[in-house]
């Protein structure tokens, strides 16, 4: 019976909130069954956090008071609304209405990261908060009716309470970061501190010179955002694809920010990739060997790459910048790969003869798919995963992992990407032979 009123309740509020056809006996009202919707929503506020965080961390208890503290100001409101009506006995009719809907706002709060990622994130919480608001509203009018002033002075009142619990409630984060030295070290602890002297020296000394006669591809890889791990996750990936399948193995060096790789992998400052492509342009034969660099992080509509890596202040890696440093160390032979948001913004300062530039979006467009939980961004699972997987030529492969990510984002009614592309006339040929080799 409980379980039966509380689906009648979010069924209502699902309706409420829609904008579907509802009257207020819809709702199932007892303080039995307000006291069940109010866990209820409690659970689907604590999974939502634990979604967006990545189940990254643990469950803060002092959060459940932050919940509670916004339950006697739904029943103010609610008592007010009813008092202006004249039907104080109504008060738990309109706190239901109230409260049903929160489970849909919820379910649309996920989308915000992603959204954010695509440089809209204050536009989508202006929207959400509006959505909430006339919502309120309605549940206002479906209860107690539409009659001035009344319905007036109810819309004021749930006015304030959106007002109070948004900008006057303290916040609190559901989940909570695990201490350093747990599962999240940072670079704060001494020891991880000195250690990143160490591993960078460690990674370039491990890149082996090439062989004369023999035109060989190596591979540097660009995760310089800690704060999503898909960054990282992806790099992995494509760094082992190119070692087994490229023969990469051994002229490989991946450079990535982040929690869990900090014993692992150098961090992916600008200072550390010009270190690395001066490597790689040392071990290479300049006129034989070719450079693969894949950069993955999110993107704004100024070039710059996202740069994060707590405690420290790192600078964001942009088109100019890697042009020079690519200069300056004299790789000659370059395939360059950009993943990230506004990406096409980098095409014109590499472009060359002996250049072929990937990028997941066009300079005015966003791109997808690095949100927290995934194992690659859109175009970095289309290129990678899928494409490679049916052609060893990248340029076939970017074919193929646009016509992916066109249709994948179609689907979901996403503003096309547009990736783009450059190859050098010079380098075409290159890109021939390679692809024709057979696999390592």
């Amino acid at each position: 019976m409980i379980a039966r009123s509380l689906a009648r309740n979010l069924q209502a509020g699902a309706r409420l909130a829609l904008f579907l056809p509802l009257r207020a006996f819809d709702y199932r009202v007892s303080p039995l069954d307000y006291a069940v919707l109010l866990a209820f929503n409690f659970a689907v506020w604590v999974a939502g956090a634990a979604v967006r965080a990545g189940f990254a961390g643990e469950f803060d208890s002092s959060a459940i008071a932050i919940y509670l503290a916004s339950v006697p100001l739904v029943l103010g409101a609610a008592l007010l609304v009813a008092l202006a009506y004249g039907r104080p006995a109504r008060l738990l009719v309109l706190a239901t209405a109230l409260t049903a809907s929160d489970p849909v706002f919820e379910a649309a709060a996920l989308a915000l990261p992603g959204v954010a990622a695509a440089g809209l994130g204050r536009a989508a919480l202006l929207a959400l908060l509006a959505w909430i608001w006339v919502v309120s509203v309605r549940a206002v009018a479906v209860c107690e009716g539409t009659r001035r002033p009344q319905f007036l002075q109810g819309a004021l009142v749930v006015s304030g309470m959106i007002a109070i619990g948004f900008f006057a409630l303290p916040r609190s984060d559901v989940w909570t970061a695990p201490p350093a030295g747990e599962a999240h070290d940072t670079l704060a602890a001494e020891r991880l501190f000195h250690l990143q002297g160490q591993l960078i020296e460690r990674h370039l000394a491990a890149i082996r010179p090439g062989r004369p006669g023999v035109p060989e591809l190596y591979f540097v890889g660009f995760a310089p955002d800690a704060s999503r791990d898909v960054f990282l996750r992806e790099m992995r990936f494509v760094k082992r694809l190119f070692d087994e399948r490229f023969g990469t193995a051994g002229r490989s060096i991946t450079l990535a920010s982040s929690h869990d790789a900090l014993e692992e992998l150098p961090i992916a400052s600008v200072t550390n990739l010009s270190r690395a492509l001066a490597r790689v342009a040392e071990a290479a034969n300049g006129d034989e060997d070719m450079l693969f660099l894949f950069i993955s992080a999110h993107g704004d509509r100024e070039q710059r790459l996202s740069a994060s890596q707590p405690p420290l202040e790192l600078a964001a890696l942009t088109p100019t910048a890697l042009a020079r440093m690519l200069q300056e160390a004299g790789v000659k032979w370059r395939v360059i790969v950009v993943s990230a948001c506004y990406s096409g913004g980098y095409i014109e300062p590499l472009r060359d003869q002996n250049t072929v530039v990937i990028t997941a979006a066009a300079p005015d467009r966003s791109s997808f798919g690095c949100v927290a939980g995934r194992d690659f961004t859109y175009f970095g699972e289309a290129f990678f995963r899928d494409a490679l997987a049916r052609t060893r030529s990248f340029t076939a492969a970017f074919d193929l992992a646009r016509d992916i990510v066109t249709k994948k984002e179609a689907a979901e009614n996403l503003a096309a990407s547009l990736p783009q592309l450059w190859v050098g006339a010079a380098i075409a040929e290159r890109l021939k032979q390679l692809a024709e080799r057979p696999d390592k």
